[in-house]
């Protein structure tokens, strides 16, 4: 006797969520055994609207909570009631959530109070930290204490969950989906270069130089990590064979910092920041990666380029143990040490280009549905 297809119903609302979850929901969608409805908290916008059009997810919900000046209690409220609202209507078998928002948590937290089981995508990343990052790490370590299905990306964060006296039954190492997700834009891009050809100026204004690609919006950084990392890269943009190209986030604290302390210079281009097309493109461009994402420690790897993290504690210390990618903090002495020592010493660069991603094969995506479908 055949089964009735099981009810997925995955939640989400920012752009690395949705980069994450679609090799997902592409594979859900395209299986008989499953039914794939989508719900979006919309806590990106403009950014969450530009994956969900490139890799043609149409949202069954649409929450748009985002408000001007919101505080972090409000937006949670919303989430959870919102949420809630369309659990009720849906009564799916399984919630997908994906990582560590507050979207995550909230959709998790709606799940769990209806006994709907929650599988956790990307689950067991640990600072050990609750502050850094703030509040990721309390969001993920929250639903940790009740998902039913942990899908670790990695063997050090299937360890973090049993160590936290998590049944091993229903902790899983499966890859993580990101690289999924970067085999298929880096494919869509072979077979369409204009969907990157934003950065076509950059190129031609730079050719010739080594290329720092840039990435800064870390809350624990406002402030003085800022200013060091502003400081940092004007003395990188001093030299004569490199140049940065900064997509600068849209949040006052990064912005005006990096436009104050680097606007104007020749070697550096401040951009707007970037579809995923455009993000991947600039990956496969630069030398070297510096950042204070998460996502970035783990899709430099996959493409060979060299990570310096800007933080003083990463919850993916899988890439700092393989070797791609270093912590730098944001003391800028610090940051122009270690990024000239890769530009100038070719050994240490090629031992970190050459070295093994330990975030997964690209199948991630294949994993999760059979451990969904069980």
């Amino acid at each position: 006797m055949s089964h009735p297809p099981k009810k997925i119903l995955t939640v989400f609302g920012t752009r690395p969520e949705a980069i994450k979850l679609f090799p997902l929901i592409h594979a859900l969608e395209a299986d008989d055994r499953f039914v794939s409805r989508v719900c979006v908290s919309a806590q990106h916008r403009e950014m969450l609207d530009q994956v969900l059009d490139l890799t043609g997810i149409v949202p069954d919900h649409d929450l748009n909570l985002m408000m001007p000046g919101q505080t972090l209690d409000t937006l949670t409220a919303r989430a959870l009631v919102e949420i809630g609202k369309v659990l009720d209507e849906e009564r799916p078998d399984w919630v997908v959530v994906q990582g560590d928002t507050t979207t995550v948590m909230a959709g998790a937290i709606a799940a769990y109070y209806r006994k709907i089981p929650v599988c956790h995508v990307e689950a067991g990343l640990r600072s050990g930290d609750i502050y850094h990052p703030w509040p990721e790490e309390v969001n993920r370590r929250a639903v940790g204490t009740f998902a039913a299905l942990h899908c670790a990306p990695t063997a050090t964060a299937a360890a973090a969950l049993k160590a936290e006296n998590i049944d091993p039954a229903i902790v899983q190492v499966t890859g993580n989906t990101v690289i999924d997700a970067l085999q298929w834009v880096t494919r869509r891009l072979t077979a369409e270069p204009g969907l990157a050809s934003g950065l076509a100026e950059c190129e031609v204004r730079f050719a010739g130089k080594r290329i720092i690609g840039m990435t800064s919006h870390r809350r624990e950084n406002f402030g003085e990590g800022m200013e060091g990392i502003a400081e940092a890269v004007k003395r990188l943009a001093s030299r004569d064979d490199v140049a940065i190209i900064f997509p600068v986030h849209l949040n006052p604290n990064v912005r005006e910092v990096m436009n104050a302390a680097l606007a104007g210079l020749d070697n550096v281009a401040l951009i707007e920041p970037l579809d995923y097309p455009h993000f991947a493109r600039l990956i496969g461009l630069s030398d070297i990666m510096l950042t204070d994402s998460g996502g970035v420690q783990e899709e430099a790897p996959a493409l060979g380029r060299p990570v310096l993290v800007m933080r003083e504690t990463t919850e993916r210390p899988e890439g700092v143990d393989a070797g791609t990618a270093k912590l730098v903090g944001t003391d800028a002495n610090v940051i122009v040490r270690e990024t000239e020592r890769l530009l100038d010493d070719p050994q240490a660069y090629a031992a970190m280009a050459r070295a093994h991603n330990p975030f997964g094969d690209g199948k991630a995506a294949g994993r999760i549905v059979e451990l969904l479908a069980g």
